[in-house]
């Protein structure tokens, strides 16, 4: 009979963990859906993979894993979807702002053909207005930079074991989950849901964290910005082009005048475009450096005991000898 795996990333999540559990434990037996789940503590400091070695002891279908530090919640899917064994495999949130309720509907529509099952956002929930106007400007630059809707879309989503193979075949180590399960195709159906609200503790994203989210992954995904640069190239040389017609002209005409405040505006405008464009390569750069060094996605250095593999460097399954 086909597994769903649930893959729970999880930072500074203590007080969630247990409920996750529990929630998803009774939805999914009450509908008879044979299933685990993965917990992936990215580095928490509070007591969070304490709490996911509990619920594996009382929960034979939990399981968990703890990184070394925090990767990042990019570094945390991936662990996940690797570690997973299931035919299908669901990604969501373990504060269950993904509401838990919509599983089923997924599994479902994936048992129907689906190979991708999109999540897509009805409602956004109670949201401070600072946290809706950045979540809403990171939506609209990442749309535009990589030329796929994502105003509505989230992590939440079921992927069949193909599309999970897929993903996991990819050598980058600078990934966008959320945009790359729209990048490999496969035969897309979308479900709509509501984001819920936190039971315990606050959203871990902020505006800074969220630009900084957008920074990375716009680079990692998109060469729009180096574009970017061009065009940036083209407007200035047009402007010069025309300033510099401006100037002959009232050179040969007899009345060009001193320009000493024009050349200083110049200098910084153009200064200024120069530095953005250094910045916005220098961003590429460090992507392929980072590439380059081949250093792993991230680094577990714990497991549930339910678990075989080796703890060190990027995981992969292996069969137990002897």
């Amino acid at each position: 009979m086909a597994l769903l795996s649930i893959v729970l990333p999880a930072y500074n999540e203590e007080q969630n963990i247990a409920n996750a559990t529990s929630v998803l434990s009774d939805i999914l037996e009450e509908q008879e859906i044979p299933y685990e789940l993965v917990f992936v503590n990215d580095g928490s400091k509070d007591g969070t993979y304490r709490e996911i070695q509990k619920a594996a002891e009382s929960n034979s279908h939990v399981k968990g894993v703890c990184f070394s530090r925090n990767f990042g919640k990019e570094a945390a899917i991936f662990a996940g979807l690797e570690i997973a064994t299931g035919d299908a495999v669901v990604v969501m949130d373990c504060d269950l702002q993904h509401p838990p309720q919509v599983v089923p509907q997924m599994w479902r529509i994936w048992q129907q053909g689906a190979e991708v099952v999109e999540g897509i956002k009805s409602s956004r929930g109670k949201e401070s207005l600072a946290h809706k106007l950045s979540a809403g400007l990171f939506y609209k630059i990442m749309s535009k930079l990589i030329r796929i809707d994502m105003s509505a879309s989230s992590d939440f989503k079921l992927l069949d074991r193909r599309v999970v193979n897929v993903l996991l075949e990819l050598p980058e180590r600078n990934t966008f989950f959320r945009a790359l399960t729209f990048w490999v195709g496969f035969k897309t159906e979308t479900v709509s849901y509501e984001v819920q609200e936190r039971q315990f503790g606050e959203s871990k994203w902020s505006v800074l964290s969220l630009m900084r989210y957008a920074i990375a992954n716009a680079t990692s995904f998109s060469t729009l910005p180096l574009q970017m640069v061009t065009f940036i190239g083209v407007v200035a040389i047009f402007f010069s082009v025309i300033l510099g017609i401006q100037t002959l002209v009232k050179y040969l005409s007899g009345t060009a005048v001193e320009g000493f405040t024009t050349v200083i505006l110049l200098i910084l405008i153009v200064g200024g475009w120069v530095m953005i464009s250094l910045g916005i390569i220098g961003h590429y750069i460090a992507r392929i450096y980072e590439e380059v060094k081949g250093r792993p996605k991230y680094i577990i250095s714990n497991t549930t005991e339910n678990i075989d593999g080796n703890v060190l460097g990027a995981w992969r399954r292996r069969e137990r000898k002897g």
